[in-house]
């Protein structure tokens, strides 16, 4: 045998019995240290019941009888080519193909807006959900027309109506002036936003919005609507309060029948387009 084969055999011999070695006295291999089982982790603490109570007195502070939360997986975000999924407890109001049956005309009818790929194109009168909402988390993703025609409130004029009564304004704000209290995202007629985070013509726009409706006691108003609005992610409404339903040149009043109502989406001559609409009712804490 030359000497390099004897190498050769030798170090197989001792890779042999290496791996041997890694046999514990019972026979048993060794598992390798990535393979380990982890620590079992300490218990879990899963509340209290002698700490102090909150100054409602309903619960204490870290409370073990407390309602456990809920899960809802969480949506995803869009993207200019296409649109997020929703989250999972979300009623969706515009999705994909072509199905308007949770929207009809203001007037009643069925809906006579174009809808062709989960693309709804505003046309003539108001759209208006068939379902009636209070408190709720809205998504609303719009489109301006690409081609630009007219300017001020004439540059893609819709609207988001909240419960029917509450505006928030639609608008090609990009570039463009108008009133403050009537440019996308506004208010309208009430407050502007507090920045114009608006995207250029035919880009895809978003609006997240939690509302808060109205309460009353005994027929007169105990708290007024209130709404938080991001606009392509940026905060424009922080918690404000209407100051009454959304009216032309003036500021509507408060009516208990305000308290509930359906989405609107304005016509107003302008081919608007949406997509992505989906609304999540809110109820309170600890439901």
């Amino acid at each position: 045998m030359s000497p390099v084969k004897s190498f050769v055999v030798r170090f197989v011999t001792l890779g042999a019995v290496c791996t041997a070695l890694a046999v514990d006295v019972a026979g048993a291999p060794q598992a390798p240290p990535s393979q380990a089982a982890p620590p079992a982790p300490p218990p879990s603490v899963v509340g209290y019941t002698d700490t102090p109570r909150h100054p409602d007195g309903k619960w204490r502070v870290h409370d073990s009888t407390r309602p456990v939360t809920r899960v809802v997986a969480p949506g995803t975000a869009s993207t200019p080519e296409r649109a997020g999924q929703p989250p999972a407890d979300a009623i969706v109001l515009i999705g994909d193909g072509a199905d308007l049956s949770k929207w009809r005309m203001k007037s009643g009818g069925a809906p006579t807006w174009k809808m062709e790929n989960g693309v709804l194109e505003s046309g003539k009168e108001y759209l208006q959900t068939r379902d009636e909402f209070s408190d709720f988390q809205l998504h609303v993703e719009f489109a301006t027309p690409k081609v630009v025609k007219g300017d001020g409130q004439g540059r893609g004029n819709s609207g988001v109506f909240l419960l029917g009564r509450f505006e928030v304004q639609v608008l090609d704000s990009f570039q463009s002036r108008t009133y403050p209290d009537g440019q996308a995202a506004a208010m309208y007629g009430q407050f502007p936003p507090l920045v114009n985070a608006s995207r250029a013509p035919g880009e895809w726009q978003a609006y997240d919005i939690v509302f808060t409706a109205p309460r009353f006691t005994d027929g007169k108003l105990a708290k007024p609507a209130v709404v938080t609005v991001f606009h392509n992610g940026v905060v424009v409404h922080n918690a404000t309060a209407y100051l009454g339903p959304t009216a032309h040149k003036l500021v509507g009043e408060y009516t208990p029948q305000s308290a509930k109502g359906p989405i609107e989406l304005q016509d107003h001559g302008n081919p608007v387009h949406f997509r992505n609409i989906w609304i999540r009712p809110l109820s309170g804490y600890d439901q």
